[in-house]
């Protein structure tokens, strides 16, 4: 059965800068006019991270865009926003980028089957540019493989 979850904005880069680990779901604190704003596509995930400090997780540099017909009620469109994770997933993730190479990327930010704002946070380690290369081969070597089959297909 497909999911209904609802995808608002993905963060492309990610998967091209990071060997991603692990994800984790977690929830957003937002006002009302961010939800709206939400609601209306009104985010981008570049150049964000997530952190862990005291015993809480925050989310870094996601720009959500002030609601078109909100007043005084929209905040900051780049503050820092608090993630609802359980205590012992929070732990789980401070010791993990406590070691060396590991950063908290938000992936995608979506509305679950309860229209709730959720995001996707992968535990990450960087790629080399050796890595990049390797990756970038890899995906045009199967762009052609793909391309050969249909062509055979296609001519018998």
């Amino acid at each position: 059965m497909p999911s209904k979850e609802r995808v608002l904005t993905t963060n492309k880069k990610a998967y091209h800068d990071y060997f991603i680990e692990e994800t984790f779901e977690a929830g957003l604190v937002l006002t009302g006019t961010e939800v709206k704003s939400l609601r209306e596509r009104g985010a981008a995930l570049r150049d964000c991270f997530a952190t862990t400090k005291r015993g809480e997780a925050w989310l870094h540099n996601v720009h959500i865009s002030p609601y078109s017909h909100g007043n005084r009620s929209n905040v900051d469109p780049d503050r820092i926003r608090k993630l609802l994770l359980h205590k012992k997933e929070i732990r789980y993730l401070a010791t993990k980028t406590q070691e060396r190479g590991y950063t908290l990327v938000p992936l995608k930010i979506y509305f679950d089957t309860n229209n709730r704002a959720k995001v996707e946070i992968g535990l990450a380690r960087g790629k080399k540019l050796y890595d990049k290369r390797a990756t970038l081969a890899e995906r045009d070597h199967k762009r052609d493989v793909e391309r050969a089959l249909k062509e055979r297909t296609k001519g018998g």
